[in-house]
């Protein structure tokens, strides 16, 4: 193996640690979701959904950088497990328009301590967690910029 070749070294890789970490995380979140009955990405849409609904499927789809291919289904469990409604958007028959129920606005509740429980889990300081934050999200603001201009050859 030349020097050329270095670069394919795993430890060398960008990329590696980052999906390492979102394993790691995901782990994390699994036993603390699971008593809420949600696994991570339906954990994601709630947080939106709490924000602020009805959310478009786009809209929900662009905010968790998800496609509609990813989205849908796991908003169709979500519906069976009577956590949100999809509904037409009755103003553009193309949208669909997703609610939360009773049960989903519930759920808000108990999911109160999902933040703190996690981040007591971690030996990072709350300053080093904001910074980290800053770092990753300024990361993907950078990607989903790149996203629109790399091709594959």
């Amino acid at each position: 193996m030349g020097e050329d070749d270095d670069f394919l070294r795993l430890d060398l890789q960008v990329c590696f640690p980052l999906y390492a970490a979102s394993n790691l995380f995901s782990r994390l979140y699994r036993p603390v979701l699971a008593k809420l009955g949600l696994t991570y990405p339906q954990y994601l849409v709630m947080l939106v959904l709490w924000e602020q609904a009805p959310q478009s499927v786009g809209a929900l789809g662009e905010r968790l950088h998800l496609d509609s291919g990813t989205l849908t289904p796991l908003l169709k469990r979500m519906e069976g497990a009577g956590l949100v409604t999809r509904q037409r958007d009755a103003a553009d028959e193309r949208r669909v328009l997703i609610a939360l129920t009773e049960q989903g606005m519930a759920l808000r509740q108990q999911a109160r301590d999902v933040p703190q429980t996690l981040a007591s889990g971690l030996s990072l300081s709350p300053e080093e967690l904001i910074e980290l934050r800053a770092s990753v999200q300024h990361l993907v603001a950078v990607l989903a910029s790149a996203e629109a201009t790399v091709s594959p050859s």
